[in-house]
């Protein structure tokens, strides 16, 4: 199979969370055969041993929205609970995004299909779909191929969702009919996009590359806890609950985040970012690594997100807050732990700390669940079968 691939981003610079994610799953269709030519919709293009990479025509005008976007976002932020409308900045942002972006997408896309006729399918993957409104459904209709459509930010994406209220809005205005089929990262998803019009939703969740997120030799474990993330946003209430309050509780313990915007952190050191591949030896310095999903994935079933696989696949001692359908990916107690308030949360984090042997255990069951079930490899396949409905 040949897969032409519009990504959101290749560059692991640049700070879309998903893009190591993306990195990862194109990796697993290469190593199951598949030829793919991947082009950036923001940013550089980025050559790589498992995809060929296709220019982004539209750089400069893509730098110039996301400046605009950063500033519209440090004058406005959404309060929790608060439901915010598109305004007219945002509509006139869109439309000029298709005047002048769509255009040269659509030649370019176009050209790379003139140039390779034995390509089998499209993939947009979570580029702004209504900043091409047009586009798949030309493509579509004049070269017979599906186009699919992957959202992995559902459900926070979506339009009845605050959790990007300040940020992309990418759903209004948009024409899901243009596409095949949509995919997304969330079960409890699929019903959400099924109101907003797509005819057919599949749900893909993710997962780990075990030989990128593999354990890590490390002289010791000198983290008892430790967390990493950015933004205290819609996750408020389980940061004061699982790091700031237990990290005045057991005052012996040492205490670690690395991330910004994360607020009043307790008594819990920061450290340096230093790299992206340094979390990995933070984590596995860690004796405890938490998990602390904001309320929009948490809140709707089976809404995945990339954390709980990266650190089970490092054989992390995952301790985790409540969150929807996460049983269905690791088995509590025995693969990850879930507290619900300051008092477990604190009463967990003691024992664990003071019981090298069931610590270590539950790591070890965490990456063997991920090597037998979440691997992008896995994750590869189950999309390779959603496409293969279509074609």
């Amino acid at each position: 199979m040949k897969l032409l691939v519009l990504v959101s981003s290749l560059d692991l610079t640049q700070p879309y969370s998903a893009t190591p994610a993306w990195w990862q799953l194109l990796k697993g269709l290469y190593e199951l055969g598949v030829d793919i030519i991947a082009a950036p919709y923001q940013g550089v293009p980025v050559e790589s041993l498992w995809w060929r990479c296709a220019d982004n025509p539209a750089r400069w005008q893509g730098d110039a929205f996301r400046s605009l976007r950063g500033f519209v976002r440090r004058w406005r932020r959404a309060t929790p609970g608060e439901v915010v409308r598109e305004s007219l900045s945002d509509r006139a942002v869109r439309g000029a995004a298709r005047a002048f972006i769509a255009p040269l997408w659509r030649r370019h896309l176009e050209a790379i299909l003139k140039r390779n006729p034995d390509i089998d399918a499209l993939l947009f993957l979570t580029v702004p779909l209504n900043h091409l409104v047009g586009v798949p459904g030309y493509l579509s209709q004049k070269y017979d191929l599906p186009i699919f459509y992957f959202d992995g930010d559902v459900p926070a994406s979506l339009p009845n969702m605050q959790g990007f209220a300040s940020g992309f809005r990418i759903y209004q205005g948009a024409d899901v009919k243009e596409y095949t089929a949509f995919i997304s990262n969330s079960t409890g998803g699929e019903a959400l996009l099924r109101q907003l019009g797509v005819e057919h939703v599949h749900t893909l969740w993710y997962g780990a590359d075990p030989e990128v997120f593999s354990p890590a030799p490390v002289a010791a474990q000198d983290i008892d806890v430790f967390f990493y993330g950015h933004g205290r946003e819609y996750r408020s209430e389980w940061i004061d609950r699982m790091i700031k309050a237990p990290s005045s509780n057991l005052t012996d313990a040492r205490f670690a985040v690395r991330g910004s915007n994360l607020g009043d952190i307790g008594n819990s050191e920061a450290l340096p970012y230093l790299s992206f591949s340094k979390l990995r030896e933070y984590v596995c310095r860690s004796k405890l690594n938490l998990c602390i999903t904001r309320g929009a994935h948490a809140s709707v079933y089976g809404s995945s997100s990339s954390r709980p696989f990266e650190l089970a696949a490092m054989s992390a001692c995952v301790v985790a807050n409540p969150y929807l359908g996460l049983e269905t990916w690791l088995e509590p107690e025995k693969e990850i732990i879930i507290v619900a308030s300051v008092e477990e949360a604190t009463e967990r984090y003691r024992f664990l700390l003071s019981h090298d042997s069931d610590r270590e255990s539950i790591g070890r069951a965490a990456r063997a669940r991920v090597l037998k079930q979440h691997t992008y490899r896995h994750r590869a396949r189950e999309l390779l079968a959603i496409l293969g409905q279509y074609m």
